[in-house]
């Protein structure tokens, strides 16, 4: 269970890279895609240095509610059932895993702050941004 959630996490991972758009003005004509790119990879590393980022504790913190989500719903099932204890044990579980994998794809779009240090970077090199995908 625990190999099934990890690949589909990195699945998931690779399958959002993000990044900024350029509109096409005179200055990207002129450059190239090429130095674009380039210059998008340094203003990453720049954004990298200079913004701090708490992606792990947005991921456990999505782990802990999924936690506690999973084992109240689990608790009332169980209740239902007759097997309470044990279905909070899943339920929990259940929870945890769902919210790890809803922390991991957040923790993965990156944050509003860094997208606007990009996008400054991007502009001050000449460079017209006109949105994020």
């Amino acid at each position: 269970m625990k190999q099934i959630l990890f690949v589909i996490s990195i699945l998931l991972l690779t399958g959002c890279a993000t990044g900024p758009v350029l509109y096409p003005n005179a200055h990207l004509q002129e450059v190239g895609e090429a130095q674009a790119h380039q210059d998008i990879a340094e203003c990453e590393l720049l954004a990298d240095q200079y913004v701090k980022s708490d992606e792990g504790i947005a991921a456990a913190k999505s782990t802990a509610v999924g936690a506690a989500g999973g084992a109240v719903v689990g608790g009332a099932v169980g209740a239902v059932t007759g097997s309470f204890g044990r279905s909070v044990g899943v339920g929990a579980a259940a929870g945890a895993a769902t919210g790890l994998v809803h922390g991991i794809i957040q923790a993965s779009e990156p944050s509003p702050i860094f997208k606007n240090f990009m996008i400054r970077c991007l502009q001050e090199k000449g460079y017209e941004v006109i949105g994020w995908e």
